[in-house]
């Protein structure tokens, strides 16, 4: 009898360890304690290495890449993210080489006035598939901005015929008004890719834009080094014919030269684009001269997605997905210092890094997830976005069954601050959830210090947010425990020795322990979107919420 009554015992027992087991809370503190400085950085070696050659798309680099990723993925357990269960989508793309050593002259239809040079004073391409580009006396436009916005109540082309014009832009978008375009945040029609679309939407000859270091928000440096690089473009978007045959960017001393020819003032130009009575100034009397070759080649390159299943029977089908591009640009033509390969440690083996040790935190507590989770390492960013553009169209699920996009790009990589940026701050749902979760830390959520900038339609979170899917961008704070100093005296200078350049190496990352805290607070924040009852969504009135609505209403929610 007391053999059964200890037997009986011992079964309640363990049926009792076992039900509390399954019933316990998820150990979020022990998760979040997986997401290292010590772990990222191993990673960020391994991608960062001159044997990733810079790791450019369609490269041998590429594939060194791709590869530890998939690694990383499989040792943590996680599952392939495509359909077949695979963990490789095969994004196809052509290339384009521009040949070097072009001159755009400018004429008075008799005589030479100016020559600009390729690399130096102007960059210029074929605007879609063309081989061969041959321009003679082109009449060229001024169009202020060149935006047509109806919500805004503003066209900056007033009616005017562009049809075989090149257009002559400024760059960025209004920013004197309170009232429209969200006064100085740079929205999309800001982007230089969006004047590049306008001027083929109009069936423009071409388009230049007016290179400023304030328009632009970067140097001459970085229009030249991306510009002068083959240029990739998804398979299916590139024509190979077009009403337009040419873009490109002209640096501002040329451009001043340029409407000084036709008699104009160019600043008193650039400041009337503000006006939305501004009206198209032809530059008369003057004419554009351009040859241009370029070759093409067929590549493939590679998203790497894995999936990690939800836990809850009702909300599994529905998506969290991180995006980080595991690309940077490659190998240079011309060595720097002696060095030509483009390491890409920032930019961005540090997102890629710090999204593998997210996926191994998350899975440490999957049986509490409820909703799927998708870790995407997307290729070609530095190319347009290619990578994230083509997921975001090509899901392996229905768009209206992703929740939220996540993106990390450049993480911390100079030390612990008390805030932390929301690029976008205000835009959607998840930013009451990320001041919430950086409050319990002692933190702040602090918008974007630089939003005329445009930084929410620069990276990969860009792709997922065309298609409706509310997209999260956290970016480093600047208030430093290091001192209210150092942002300007040491990261600031940093920075701009660094991007896009070959000093962006391991050896140049000062320390990844602002990127520990920063991360953990994701962690968090991510952990309450996977889980919360509502998916996430767009404040009322977002230029992105008719996408969302749209995708929504496709899948029946």
């Amino acid at each position: 009898m007391k053999k059964h009554i200890l037997t009986l015992s011992i079964f309640l027992l363990s049926s009792f360890t076992i039900f509390s087991a399954c019933n316990s809370g998820p150990d979020l503190e022990h998760a979040r304690s997986l997401i290292t400085e010590d772990g990222i950085m191993s990673h960020v070696q391994a991608l960062a290495h001159d044997s990733t050659m810079g790791r450019a798309p369609g490269t041998e680099g590429e594939q060194m890449t791709v590869d530890y990723i998939i690694r990383q993925f499989e040792e943590i357990g996680l599952e392939g993210g495509m359909p077949d269960g695979s963990f490789v989508q095969h994004v196809p793309a052509i290339g384009q080489q521009t040949a070097p050593g072009s001159v755009m002259r400018i004429t008075d239809g008799n005589r030479t006035l100016h020559e600009f040079n390729y690399y130096t004073e102007m960059m210029a391409w074929p605007a879609a598939g063309q081989r061969e580009v041959n321009i003679r006396d082109a009449e060229l436009v001024y169009v202020g901005y060149g935006i047509i916005a109806p919500e805004e109540d503003w066209d900056d082309y007033k009616g005017m015929d562009m049809t075989d014009k090149i257009l002559v832009f400024k760059n960025s978008d209004p920013s004197t008004h309170p009232d429209r375009f969200a006064g100085n945040t740079r929205l999309y029609y800001g982007r230089w890719s969006y004047k590049y679309e306008i001027a083929e939407e109009l069936g423009a000859l071409g388009a230049i834009i007016i290179h400023t270091l304030p328009t632009a928000g970067y140097g001459w440096n970085v229009v030249s080094g991306g510009w002068s690089r083959e240029r990739f473009a998804l398979a299916d978007e590139m024509q190979e014919e077009s009403d337009t045959e040419l873009n490109a960017w002209l640096q501002f001393p040329q451009s001043e030269a340029m409407f000084s020819s036709a008699g104009l003032d160019i600043d008193e130009l650039l400041d009337r684009a503000e006006s939305p009575d501004f009206e198209p100034v032809p530059l008369e009397g003057i004419y554009l001269d351009i040859d241009l070759t370029a070759t093409y080649s067929t590549l493939e390159f590679q998203n790497v997605i894995a999936k990690l299943p939800g836990s809850d029977r009702n909300l599994s089908d529905e998506h969290v997905i991180f995006s980080a591009h595991h690309d940077h640009l490659g190998v240079a033509a011309t060595p720097v210092e002696g060095d030509s390969i483009f390491n890409g440690a920032m930019d961005n083996a540090s997102g890629t890094s710090a999204m593998i040790e997210m996926a191994r935190a998350f899975k440490s507590v999957q049986p509490h997830v409820k909703r799927s989770l998708l870790f995407a390492a997307v290729g070609a960013e530095e190319s347009g976005l290619l990578g994230s553009r083509y997921l975001a169209n090509n899901l392996p699920v229905p768009v209206g069954k992703v929740s939220a996009n996540i993106n990390i790009d450049m993480i911390n990589g100079y030390g612990e601050t008390h805030d932390i940026v929301v690029v976008g701050k205000g835009r959607t749902s998840m930013d009451n959830i990320m001041v919430e979760e950086a409050e319990k830390m002692g933190r702040v959520v602090v918008p974007d210090q630089d939003p005329g900038q445009g930084f929410y339609y620069r990276s990969d979170h860009f792709s997922f947010a065309r298609v409706g899917i509310p997209a999260l961008y956290p970016n480093n704070g600047v208030e430093y425990l290091e001192g209210e100093d150092y942002h300007q005296e040491v990261v600031v200078p940093h920075l701009q020795k660094i991007y896009h350049t070959v000093h962006d190496t391991i050896e140049n990352v000062i320390t990844f322990k602002g990127a520990e805290a920063d991360m953990r607070l994701l962690f968090n924040v991510a952990y309450r979107i996977a889980n919360d009852d509502r998916m996430q969504s767009w404040t009322p009135g977002d230029e992105f919420e008719a996408a969302r609505l749209q995708a929504l209403e496709e899948v029946g929610s």
